[in-house]
């Protein structure tokens, strides 16, 4: 038969033992209601809330609702009063046919916790149904040597009420020959047979007219009635006999239609037509006679239907073999239909959830029914899910199940679930159903933004333009939604001095990154600083990064002389002996770059000079030297313009103008400007004086070199020390002048100048100058070496010692103001 016969009529229950697991409500006891069929729509039944305990408003927040076996919709809970009322008007012939009692199974479905109860109501069956004859008219053939006594079995009447509603007498108009009496053929049903009281005389009376009545018990009783016409036959003296009284046989419900059911066999002893025998069925349903075939002739019953266990188990036959004298026998086929695993597990989804939020305990994603129309093992079941999945099948009443997760989901790692679940019986064959659900997996914030790298190096060029887009930074989430949506902010710096505000900007929706302001390379080379990453979920994640900002070098600064001062004051002269050399060091030009790189790579150049080809400037180290041998005639005073010059891009420079004197020899401690030319005649006469002043200061010379360290921890007490160091009033420096550089100086470089004062020998006093510096080196390419005023006083003793004939003096004349 086919699955899901749903279209007949519930004839049977089939129930489906599990076991019960514990659920909030399993101490409720079954009940059972009572209505009578044909009753109104909307009637009242019970007031289940008061019945389960439960109040009208916990009724309605825990979804109840009623379901029954059948899926029909015949009752209805009423949520806002918590009476179960009638949906449809109930005939309880259409629901249960002849059982009796008539029973609805029902279940109250509860939710959050789930809970099961159950109940029965019982349709109550009223006198609805008149008896029916299956003819309005019966034909009887007595032969007239019938003897008083001889029962005749008459067809019986059919009634579709139950109980004292269905029939429960049969009588017969009066008459001078019959009556009728009542039996009971023990499965309660009523079949009337005719009672000879009077033998027949054919001869007087050939024909009988009879009316059979059928009585219900009914209150008022209905009836129904049938015409018996009987038919006095010569004599014919024997009847055919079956040979078996009662047929009892078991056809599988799966047998084909055509199939032999059984095969009746009846004889009679007298011949010719008298013991011909034909077969007939003596009692016909409709549901009989669309279902089974009897051959005439030969008495087999055969299968025009197939057959249906859950709709009809068993069927009665009664068949007939009349001979041609008009005698007949009679036997009844009991026939019992045998169940076979032809209907597939049924499951009815109640409810389910999705989607469900990650990261929850055990939750209940749905509750589902199963059932299968079969009996014994074709009607066991079991139920269950596959193994890869994080959900579980328990068990409740009933044969409901609740499909519900193991433990918390990662949306994340699977936003999408397809569960199929399997219900299979234990019959032969195996006969499974599977029904999908898909569970979608909501998203929680529990994942922080991610950055894609921990920390980022971001290069600009200074002198860049305002709102600059110098870089990004990015940061994923794995979350979905607003919980992936991500919200990028500077963090407060680490170094409190960090203007970070003034500094750059972050674009909050993408990262980018951006320069507010024109950077400067000499005032910031690098600065560093944290962004954060935050999501729009509830509560919000976040996570932080390092971005380094290295700022590159521009060519903005142009060369720096530090010797010799160009300070707008009168030019420092530098004193040549006509005696050099070729290759004579008169001074070296020093210049420092406040780039770096190759911004700050120096080369020195002479432009212009009083006499070319007398002097030249080693481009590498602005080293300023005799270029050929000095002779009387070259002139006594020179000009040279120096430029200085970086490697940028494009170069910058910068000039610087030397003095030089051509002496004749050491003894002319300086030539004379020309304004000063008077005062230089007049101290000719103290030349002796002007050696010996000499001679002490190379002394104290030396003594200030054996005393540097003493000097520079006790720079204020030195003067006093030596007896003659002060502070020169004037345009000079204070004790110490820093003078910090990023470019071709390195490092922080200090110059201590120190004018030492001499009793002159002659008129006032001979100011003399004695230097000493720190050595700074240049960049990492370390092209130069710097020195200052200690390297100018070294190679004054080189160029001493380049003339040995002349006595060592101090060789530069600087004006006091310079």
């Amino acid at each position: 038969m086919e699955a899901g016969g749903d279209r007949f009529p519930k004839q049977r229950q089939v129930l489906i033992l599990f076991l019960l697991l514990g659920v909030a409500l399993a101490g409720w006891e079954s009940r059972r209601y009572s209505v009578t069929e044909e009753t109104e729509r909307g009637y009242f039944v019970a007031n289940l809330a008061k019945d389960m305990g439960l109040g009208v408003r916990e009724l309605a927040a825990r979804g109840a609702r009623v379901v029954s076996e059948d899926n029909e919709p015949r009752l209805q809970l009423d949520l806002q009063t918590g009476e179960l009322i009638l949906n449809e008007k109930l005939d309880r012939e259409e629901m249960c046919g002849p059982t009796d009692p008539c029973v609805m199974h029902f279940q109250v479905l509860l939710k959050n916790p789930l809970g099961v109860f159950r109940a029965e109501l019982l349709v109550k069956d009223i006198n609805d149904h008149s008896p029916e004859f299956p003819e309005r008219e019966m034909t009887l053939k007595i032969p007239e040597s019938s003897p008083p006594g001889t029962v005749f079995p008459l067809k019986k009447a059919q009634d579709l009420d139950v109980g004292n509603n269905n029939i429960q007498n049969y009588d017969i108009n009066p008459n001078s020959h019959f009556h009728v009496s009542t039996r009971d053929r023990g499965d309660g049903r009523k079949y009337p047979e005719l009672v000879l009281d009077k033998e027949l005389d054919r001869e007087e009376q050939a024909e009988l007219r009879l009316t059979l009545t059928a009585l219900d018990g009914g209150s008022p009783p209905r009836s129904g009635t049938a015409q018996v016409r009987i038919l006095v036959l010569d004599v014919n003296d024997n009847a055919p006999e079956f040979a078996q009284t009662l047929y009892q046989v078991q056809v599988p419900e799966n047998s084909p239609v055509g199939a032999l059911v059984v095969k009746v066999s009846a004889r009679d002893s007298d011949s010719g037509t008298n013991g011909e025998i034909s077969y007939f069925l003596f009692y016909t349903s409709q549901e009989i006679s669309t279902t089974f075939e009897l051959n005439t002739l030969s008495g087999e019953v055969r299968l025009i239907k197939k057959l249906d266990f859950e709709t009809i188990s068993s069927y009665e036959l009664d068949i007939e073999a009349s001979d041609g004298g008009g005698l007949s026998g009679k036997c009844s086929v009991a026939i019992e239909v045998v169940d076979v695993n032809d209907n597939s597990p049924e499951l009815t989804i109640s409810s389910l959830t999705s989607p469900i939020p990650e990261n929850s305990p055990e939750t209940e994603v749905a509750l589902f029914r199963i059932r299968d129309r079969d009996s014994g093992d074709n009607g066991r079941m079991t139920c269950s899910i596959q193994d890869d999945l994080p959900f579980l099948l328990k068990p409740s009443e009933e044969n409901f199940y609740t499909l519900v997760t193991s433990g918390a989901l990662d949306r994340e790692s699977r936003a999408e679930y397809n569960i199929t679940i399997t219900v299979t019986d234990m019959g032969t064959p195996r006969l499974k159903t599977e029904h999908s659900i898909t569970v979608l997996v909501s998203d929680v914030n529990d994942n922080a933004p991610a950055f894609t790298q921990t920390s980022y190096t971001l290069w600009v060029r200074e002198n860049n333009s305002p709102a600059l887009h110098i870089g990004s930074v990015s940061a994923t989430d794995t979350d979905a939604g607003a919980n992936a949506q991500l919200t990028y902010s500077l963090l407060p710096p680490q170094d409190p001095h960090l203007p970070l505000a003034s500094l750059v900007s972050i674009n909050a929706d993408n990262g980018h990154l951006f320069a507010l302001r024109s950077l400067d390379y000499e005032a910031l080379q690098a600065f560093e600083f944290g962004v954060g990453a935050t999501d729009r979920g509830s509560p919000a994640l976040s996570s932080q990064a390092r971005v380094r900002v290295l700022v590159l070098d521009a060519n903005d600064n142009s060369p720096f002389v530090l010797y010799p001062l160009q300070n707008g004051s009168a030019p420092c002269t530098e004193l040549v002996p006509r005696a050099a050399e070729a290759g004579y060091l008169v001074t070296k030009v020093v210049a420092v770059d406040g780039d770096s790189g190759q911004n700050a790579w120096l080369s020195y150049q002479l432009l212009k000079a009083t006499e070319p080809g007398l002097f030249g400037v080693w481009p590498h180290n602005g080293e300023v030297r005799t270029a050929r041998l000095l002779s009387e005639r070259d002139a006594p005073k020179h000009r040279l313009l120096v430029q200085v010059r970086d490697n940028g891009e494009p170069p910058r420079s910068a000039s610087v103008t030397l003095h030089v004197l051509l002496v004749d020899g050491f003894s002319q401690p300086y030539l004379p400007l020309p304004e000063a030319a008077a005062e230089q005649a007049r101290a000719d006469p103290l030349t002796v004086y002007l050696v010996v002043a000499l001679a002490s200061v190379s002394s104290l010379f030396l003594l200030s070199v054996l005393l540097f360290v003493a000097v520079r921890l006790c720079r204020r007490s030195r003067a006093a020390s030596l007896g003659g160091c002060s502070v020169p009033e004037g345009p000079f420096p204070g004790h110490l002048v820093d003078v910090s550089g990023t470019g071709t100086l390195s490092q922080s470089y200090q110059y201590e100048n120190c004018f030492w004062k001499l009793p002159s020998l002659l008129e006032g006093k001979l100011p003399m100058l004695s230097s000493q510096a720190a050595v700074s080196t240049l960049n990492s390419s370390g092209l130069l070496s710097v020195q200052s005023h200690l390297t100018v006083l070294t190679m004054r003793q080189q160029r001493m010692a380049q003339t040995p004939a002349i006595s060592m003096q101090n060789t530069s004349r600087c004006h006091p103001h310079t």
